[in-house]
């Protein structure tokens, strides 16, 4: 009996997040540079030609996670309200995740998560590939962008400051966990960043300088 496509696409996605699963616990436990592909895909009990059909490198077993957030800025700013601006619902947005204590926002202590992105932060090979995934959050968001800046240039500069903002405060917001800080005790903390980064972008940046200084 042919398999139904409903059933199909359950089935790879089961074995996609099988490979992830198994790749993570392994580089969690090993290290990224000493688990091979192919002892991966032995653990998972498939061939190295089936998980590069789902993985194309060793670096997107991990990485993967990060696709369902390459539009989520895109999709902040096209759905939010008529009155505020791209920068704002950006702001916002970061805010409410914040409180949620939400991964993407490096302000989440549980065990598993800091040690996913100790592994991603620590490696470079992982840190590298990164860049990839940046790149394109950084493409749809300068698309929805564009209206706004009719200038393709003014798009992507506005883009890589958004994006490359809610990155660093990431990066971090895990930084100070990682040296033994909980999430409540930081979230005052990350929360004033956050509000500080974003008034940087919103009122440009020399206006939030806290100095004067002159050029010689």
């Amino acid at each position: 009996m042919e398999t139904s496509p409903g059933l199909r696409e359950t089935k790879k996605l089961r074995t996609r997040r099988h490979l992830a699963d198994t790749a993570l616990e392994m580089f969690l436990e090993r290290g990224f540079g000493e688990v091979s592909v192919a002892e991966i895909a032995a653990a998972a009990e498939v061939s190295k030609p089936t998980l590069f059909r789902y993985f194309p490198s060793k670096e997107d077993l991990v990485l993967d996670r990060f696709a369902d957030h390459q539009d989520e800025a895109a999709r902040v700013v096209r759905a939010r309200p008529a009155d505020l601006t791209p920068v704002r619902a950006l702001h916002e947005h970061f805010r409410t995740a914040l409180a949620e204590r939400d991964p993407i926002t490096g302000l989440c202590d549980h065990p598993d998560v800091v040690a996913f992105q100790r592994l991603l932060y620590t490696t470079p090979d992982l840190a590298d590939r990164l860049q990839h995934y940046t790149a394109r959050e950084v493409e749809l968001l300068t698309e929805e962008l564009l209206p706004e800046y009719g200038s393709p240039l003014e798009a992507r500069l506005a883009a890589l400051h958004l994006v490359t903002v809610r990155g660093e405060l990431g990066r971090e917001n895990w930084s100070r966990i990682a040296d033994g800080r909980t999430a409540d005790a930081l979230y005052p903390q990350a929360l004033a960043d956050a509000d500080r980064a974003f008034a940087m972008l919103a009122t440009g940046l020399d206006a939030t300088r806290t100095a004067d200084v002159t050029r010689s």
